[in-house]
């Protein structure tokens, strides 16, 4: 189907979006949750099919994110359930005035509309996407990477099933099979028939998006993220924490992939992430100050300003706080940093020094998720600030209007 016809279908269900009630969106989740389950073996064979042709082309780390096995459809499938227990965004009043003439003002919370989504590689974004959509009254568009396409077919035809079922059309969820740049650039330039544009992953691929597009763009960010060791940081827990942030999953954006230490622990903690960085098989970036301690990998001009996805790690010696957050406001991408310190006076200047969409202390920056946060699952974590920021749950595809009540008022 011809993009633009898929987006005149799109246009024409936006009522029916918006009319949905709370118990009808609830049951529709439901269905695709079941329908999931039901279809796990056809999503899991085509997702084989997509992991053998993506071998030779993509690293170890980003075929992870590619995989689907039965544990992950399960957890597909409770994203979309968990939808079901949290409120309806739609119509709820976000302010109430009366002026002096009588003239009620209310505010409330309304679809944006038709919503695209741009995403590489990571298939469980096709159901995490059309539920939020679902739920927040919205009419939901994918585009996914070229390497998950059967994958990304056969969820959807899962969906499209559920929709079935409930007796509503499957024009609410579409599948974008151009997965070519031209595909991509005709939902950039749709003004008129895209709300708002979501792009979801590397770097190249949010740049395009933010300077090409034509239609309501939100950044989601790559996640260039620090851990800081304070000098009153409690080591073990430290070591802990970068181990957990850095390789529990190096393959997202919440992964650290910056690693910085108070000169004055460095002797002391240094050793210890080495020792347990080499039985994760990571591999060290030093600074020079670091290098004089542990060896490593001389840290190149850009190891610290990229999101390496893997099993890397950058790591720089600092003199002070200071320095710190002043390395983190030249290198950060404003998606999620941490500090690990018993101070609490050090804990809030740091918090107040960064200026990233997620700001942790003495926790790892993996907690930078839609789940964790209880919005159920996410559609992507939003490092502007106008608008959306962090985690982007339902209330962050909605907009509001202004609905005025009076009794004959002309001044």
């Amino acid at each position: 189907m011809e993009i633009a016809q898929l987006l005149e279908r799109a246009q024409s269900v936006k009522t029916h979006a918006l009319t949905l009630t709370a118990a009808q969106k609830n049951e529709i989740l439901c269905e695709m949750a079941d329908a999931l389950l039901e279809n796990a073996q056809r999503i899991m064979t085509a997702n084989e099919q997509d992991m053998q042709k993506a071998k030779s082309q993509i690293s170890e780390t980003m075929l992870d994110r590619l995989m689907l096995n039965l544990s992950r459809i399960e957890g597909m499938a409770q994203g979309l359930r968990a939808l079901t227990l949290l409120e309806d965004p739609i119509g709820q009043e976000l302010s109430h005035v009366q002026r002096p003439n009588g003239l009620v003002i209310r505010r409330v919370r309304v679809p944006m509309g038709v919503v695209a989504v741009i995403y590489e590689s990571r298939p469980n974004v096709t159901s995490d996407a059309a539920g939020l959509c679902l739920k927040s009254g919205n009419v939901c568009v994918l585009r996914g990477g070229r390497e998950a396409l059967a994958t990304n077919r056969e969820i959807v035809k899962a969906l499209h099933a559920a929709l079935e079922r409930t007796g509503h059309p499957c024009e609410l969820v579409q599948l974008v099979e151009d997965t070519g740049r031209e595909g991509a650039a005709a939902l950039m330039q749709a003004r008129g028939k895209v709300d708002l544009l979501i792009p979801r992953g590397g770097k190249g691929l949010i740049q395009a998006c933010v300077e090409q597009a034509k239609v309501p763009c939100i950044e989601t960010g790559t996640g260039i993220c620090h851990i800081y060791v304070d000098e009153a940081a409690d080591l073990s827990m430290a070591l802990e924490i970068v181990d957990n942030a850095k390789t529990s999953r190096p393959s997202v954006c919440n992964a650290a992939e910056v690693c910085l230490v108070h000169a004055s622990c460095a002797e002391a903690f240094l050793p210890m992430l080495k020792e347990r960085m080499e039985l994760k098989h990571t591999e060290l970036r030093l600074c020079p100050r670091a290098a004089k301690i542990i060896e490593g990998t001389p840290a190149g001009p850009q190891d610290f300003d990229t999101e390496f996805l893997d099993y890397v790690l950058a790591v720089k010696v600092v003199e002070d706080l200071p320095e710190a957050l002043a390395h983190i406001r030249s290198h950060s991408t404003g998606h999620s940093e941490a500090i690990v310190t018993s101070n609490e006076q050090t804990a809030q200047r740091f918090m107040d020094g960064v200026d990233s969409a997620a700001v942790y202390v003495n926790a790892s920056t993996r907690f930078t998720d839609g789940g964790e946060f209880g919005l159920g699952c996410e559609m992507g974590i939003s490092t502007q600030k106008l608008g959306a920021r962090g985690p982007m749950g339902l209330c962050e595809l909605t907009s509001y209007q202004y609905r005025m009540f009076g009794s004959g008022q002309e001044r």
